[in-house]
C-alpha cells in the first residue's frame, strides 16, 4: 500500500470528497449537527448524472480549534490555491467531531497540487487559521461521480487496499442495487494517483440503521473478498457543509 500522505499544512485545508456532492446539491447547510441514527431520506425521484471522465483531486483532513474562525481564513486564501490550479470543491465536518474537518479541491495539474501541500508558506497560513496538528494529504483520480441532487448532505469516505482495480470495479459496479437498498448511494470513487491499488470511495448515507448494519454485514465482507480487497475498509462520516 502506498497511500500519498504529506505533513506539511495546507492553507486552510484542501480536501471527501471527495466526496462526490452533486453540482446542483445545496451550497451552504446550517445544520451541522451530528447525524441522528435513524436517518432516512427518499430519493425515488432523484435523476442520475453520471461522470465516467478521470478528474483528479486533492484532499486534506484535519482538525481546527473554532471552524468559524478557520474557514474565514480558508475563504480568504482561494487566490493561493486557484494558483496553483485548485479550485474549490466541498468542505465537510466528522459526524463524530465536528472540528475535524475534510476539505475537496478540484486540481488542474496533480503535481502542482503535491508541490502546494509541500509549499512551507501553507504551514504559516494554516496556523493562522486555527488548524490543529498535522493534516492529512491524499491524492485521488475519481473515475465515476454521480452529480445528481440528492436529498441527505451525510456521506461515507472510505479507503482501503484491492489487488486489482478494474477486477474491484466490476465486482462494486454490479452490487450497487444491495447498496441502494441498504440505505447508501453511490457518489464518487477513484484511487491513489500514484497507485491504483489504493481505492478511493464516497457514498451518501440515507438511511444511517440500514447502512451501519451492512457494514457489518457477512454480506458485505463476502462481496469484498469478492472484489479482491486485501485491507479492512478506513470510513470517515461527514457532513457536507459547503459546496463550491
Amino acid at each position: 500500500m502506498n497511500k500519498l500522505r504529506f505533513t506539511a499544512l495546507i492553507c486552510s485545508a484542501t480536501a471527501i470528497f471527495f466526496t462526490s456532492c452533486g453540482s446542483n446539491e445545496q451550497k451552504n447547510n446550517a445544520n451541522n449537527s451530528p447525524a441522528d441514527s435513524t436517518t432516512h431520506i427518499n430519493n425515488a425521484s432523484t435523476t442520475s448524472t453520471v461522470v465516467t471522465s478521470p478528474q483528479d483531486i486533492m484532499t486534506a483532513t484535519h482538525r481546527v480549534a473554532d471552524f468559524a474562525k478557520w474557514k474565514a481564513s480558508y475563504d480568504a486564501h482561494d487566490s493561493m490555491r486557484l494558483a496553483s490550479g485548485l479550485h474549490n470543491y466541498v468542505i465537510g465536518r466528522s459526524i463524530e467531531d465536528s472540528n475535524m474537518i475534510l476539505v475537496a479541491v478540484k486540481a488542474d495539474d496533480i503535481n502542482k497540487a503535491k508541490a502546494f501541500a509541500k509549499d512551507p508558506g501553507l504551514k504559516q497560513a494554516m496556523q493562522k487559521g486555527g488548524v490543529v496538528g498535522t493534516p492529512s494529504f491524499s491524492f485521488i483520480r475519481l473515475v465515476y461521480q454521480d452529480t445528481a441532487t440528492i436529498g441527505t448532505t451525510i456521506r461515507s469516505r472510505t479507503t482501503f487496499t484491492v489487488k486489482d482495480f478494474e477486477n474491484w470495479r466490476k465486482v462494486f459496479e454490479s452490487h450497487r442495487q444491495t447498496r441502494t437498498d441498504n440505505g447508501l448511494t453511490d457518489r464518487a470513487y477513484g484511487h491513489d494517483v500514484d497507485d491504483d491499488h489504493n481505492v478511493f470511495l464516497v457514498v451518501a448515507v440515507n438511511d444511517t440503521a440500514k447502512a451501519n448494519a451492512f457494514w457489518k454485514s457477512d454480506l458485505l465482507k463476502q462481496q469484498r473478498r469478492e472484489s479482491g480487497a486485501t485491507s479492512e475498509p478506513q470510513r470517515f462520516l461527514f457532513r457536507i457543509v459547503q459546496r463550491y
